[in-house]
This record gives structure tokens, C-alpha cells and sequence, in this order.
């Protein structure tokens, strides 16, 4: 491909990516992935090129842009070694008319920029959000050790007990130590959060938005296997995952349950009241992991994010009906924004009384209302808030 003709790519791509993103469907990294099973004739370089002026351009617009070629104009506009490529030629895109207007830059959409500053989330706490996130991983304790597992890249060892970080764009999914097992991808915040946990042997955990399984895994891990461990989501195919991803981490599942919207409680009715410890990883916006999937901001409007607060409120005060006497339930989106954080924590003690609140024991983020804000900026994690309430 001519560098012209990478550019015309990015712009069809971005239509499409602009498209789904205003119908709520599938994901740029999937619509890349489509594009290119169509056009085998692009090498990898090509695919590469491509792919990343896509995602300079999703990370230089703010606001929704109006079309792809808007998208493409606007990161001409920050990198003019691109404008003599919309060039006219037989795949290139047409030359830029004076009447045409790039594409709006940004954080994200106005009202969206407005409750992250509300939130402390501006200058650059904001511009980290849309940093290329680092590649972490998890040395899976199950079977083997951080300090002697032999990987084909070296890695930074960060603090959390098995995470390494190692250089971006590796496909560490085709490593052995990834195929049996010894490895799993998860962010340095993500491991943090199943730290904080502090599961124990012997004890019922329940993980009761589980979705693939992650954090159940990591649990699993923590705790040697020795825990009875819930699964529980209301997403088929993601936790249709687990199975074969625990049998690949040698991880021990109890239950693994599927949960009706609205008759969770029949499903979990087991459990009610018998947990020692309950992870809400709850739905959220996802803007702490911008860095990674920068085109979910142009997904949201107040009316997703206040569906999102009351479904928040909802696992919530289920997470609570599943805690024992003097149990603990851990609350964690992957949002920076206060109130799918700080304001989700301080609506569930206003519901639940005799629950208090305990300091998040992790080196890394800093207070936010009565639980543990992190974000890319201040700790190089993905953005979370964390809270531990125990129930008297």
C-alpha cells in the first residue's frame, strides 16, 4: 500500500468505527480485524500503519467526529507530514476543499469533559487517559514463580507480587508460558484490586460480576486453590471463558453461575448471607481504560451513565445480601468519574446501615471519598476506584 492509500484505509476504517460507535456496536479493534480478513493483499506493515493512524486519530478527537475523513483532516492538522497524502490519487483519498472542517479535538465530548473535571480528572490527568497503555502480566502462582519463570522478553517486576511489565505490541497469547498457563495478560491496577481482596483459604468468595473470569483466576491464584470460589455474571459468553481459561491456570472454580437481569437472588440463593468475601466488579463506563479502547468514550451520554449508576446501585446492594456477619465486599469499577466511584460507595452507606468503610491496602492510587482512586497519570495503571466496606 502507498502511504496515500494507508490513509483512505484509516478513513474507512474510522467510518466505520464512528458508525458503531454511535449504534452501540461492535468494537474498532474488531471492525480492524474485519477490514483486514477482507483485504489479505495488506502486509503487516500496512496493517500496522493503518491501525495506528486509526487510533491516533480516535485519540485526537474529543467530540463524536462527523466522518471519518473529518477525523483524518484533524490529525493532518497536528501532523502535517500527513496532508500531502490526500493527494487525489487512484487510492488515495481526494485533496482536502478549503471549505472542509476537521474534526473537533479533545479529551472527550463536552459534557463528558466536564464531569471528569468535576471528578479532579483534567490538564494532564485528563491527557493520560488516552496514553498507550503499558503490557502487563500476571505470573500465575499456581504454577510458577515471578522470580525464576523464564519468558522470551524481559520484564520491569512491578510491585504487585506476581506483575510484570514488559514492552507493548508483544503477543504474548502465542508464548508457551501463556498457553500452559503460567501467565495471564491483567493490568497492575487489575492485580491490585484482587490484592486488596485478601482472600484466604477456607474462606466463600463470591466474584459476582465475573465476566471472563480475570479477577476469579487471580483470586484463585492468591488464595492456592484453597477458597470456594463463585462465579457469577449475566454475560453467557464471557463467562462461557472461564472454564478453559481455569483449566489452563490449573485454577479451581466451585460454582460458576449465570444469572438472570432481575432474579439474581434465585440463582445465588445459596450463598446468601454465607460469603466471607464478595468482589463487585461492577459495569461501568470504562474511563479509566480509555488507554486501551479510546473510541468507548464516543459510546457514552448522560442517559448510559446514569443507566450505569442505578445498575451499580443494583449489584451493590446484591453484593451486600450475599456478605456474612462481619464479612467484607469489595466495590471496583474501572471509571475515574466520581459517580460511577466515590458517589456509588457514599449512596450504598446512606442504604446499609451498620456497613463502615476500611483504608484500601494498596501501595499505589490515592483517597477518593471513602475508597482508593488510581489512575494512568498518577500510578501508570488503568483508572479504578476501590472501596472495602464490612458488614458489622
Amino acid at each position: 500500500m502507498t502511504p496515500p492509500a494507508r490513509v483512505q484505509a484509516a478513513i474507512e476504517l474510522l467510518d466505520a468505527i464512528i458508525e458503531a460507535a454511535r449504534a452501540k456496536g461492535a468494537p474498532a479493534d474488531r471492525l480492524i480485524a474485519e477490514y483486514f480478513r477482507a483485504r489479505r493483499y495488506a502486509g503487516s506493515k500496512d496493517r500496522r500503519a493503518v491501525r495506528e493512524l486509526v487510533y491516533r486519530a480516535v485519540r485526537l478527537c474529543g467530540p463524536v467526529p462527523d466522518g471519518g475523513r473529518a477525523a483524518m483532516h484533524a490529525l493532518a492538522v497536528a501532523d502535517p507530514s500527513l496532508a500531502p497524502e490526500f493527494d487525489g490519487s487512484t487510492h488515495g483519498p481526494a485533496p482536502l476543499a478549503t471549505h472542509e472542517v476537521p474534526a473537533q479535538t479533545g479529551i472527550a465530548p463536552e459534557w463528558l469533559t466536564e464531569r471528569l473535571s468535576k471528578s479532579g480528572i483534567w490538564g494532564d490527568e485528563a491527557a493520560a487517559l488516552l496514553e498507550r497503555a503499558p503490557l502487563d502480566i500476571r505470573v500465575n502462582a499456581l504454577k510458577a514463580r515471578r522470580d525464576t519463570i523464564d519468558l522470551p522478553e524481559e520484564g520491569e517486576p512491578l510491585a504487585a507480587p506476581n506483575a510484570i511489565r514488559l514492552p507493548t505490541g508483544l503477543n504474548v497469547d502465542q508464548w508457551p508460558a501463556y498457553r500452559d498457563g503460567l501467565i495471564e495478560v491483567q493490568d497492575h491496577g487489575s492485580q491490585w484490586v484482587c490484592e486488596a481482596l485478601d482472600g484466604r483459604g477456607g474462606e466463600i468468595i463470591v466474584d459476582l460480576c465475573a465476566g471472563a473470569g480475570g479477577k476469579t483466576l487471580a483470586l484463585a491464584a492468591a488464595t492456592g486453590n484453597a477458597a470456594t470460589l463463585v462465579a457469577a455474571d449475566t454475560d453467557a459468553r464471557r463467562l462461557g471463558n472461564l472454564a478453559p481459561r481455569a483449566a489452563r491456570a490449573g485454577a479451581k472454580i466451585a460454582h460458576t453461575i449465570l444469572l438472570n437481569p432481575g432474579r439474581e437472588i434465585e440463582a445465588l440463593e445459596p450463598w446468601m448471607g454465607e460469603a466471607d468475601r464478595v468482589l463487585v466488579d461492577a459495569p461501568c463506563s470504562g474511563s479509566g481504560t480509555w488507554r486501551r479502547n479510546p473510541e468507548s468514550r464516543w459510546r457514552l451520554d448522560p442517559t448510559e451513565i446514569k443507566r450505569l449508576t442505578a445498575l451499580q446501585d443494583h449489584v451493590l446492594d446484591l453484593g451486600a445480601k450475599l456478605v456474612k456477619p462481619g464479612g467484607i465486599l469489595v466495590y471496583v469499577t474501572c471509571s475515574v468519574l466520581d459517580e460511577e466511584g466515590a458517589n456509588r460507595m457514599d449512596s450504598f452507606l446512606a442504604r446499609h446501615k451498620g456497613w463502615t468503610t476500611e483504608a484500601v491496602p494498596v501501595p499505589l492510587g490515592s483517597k477518593r471519598g471513602n475508597g482508593t482512586r488510581l489512575t494512568p497519570f498518577q500510578d501508570g495503571t488503568d483508572g479504578f476506584f476501590i472501596a472495602i466496606a464490612r458488614r458489622a
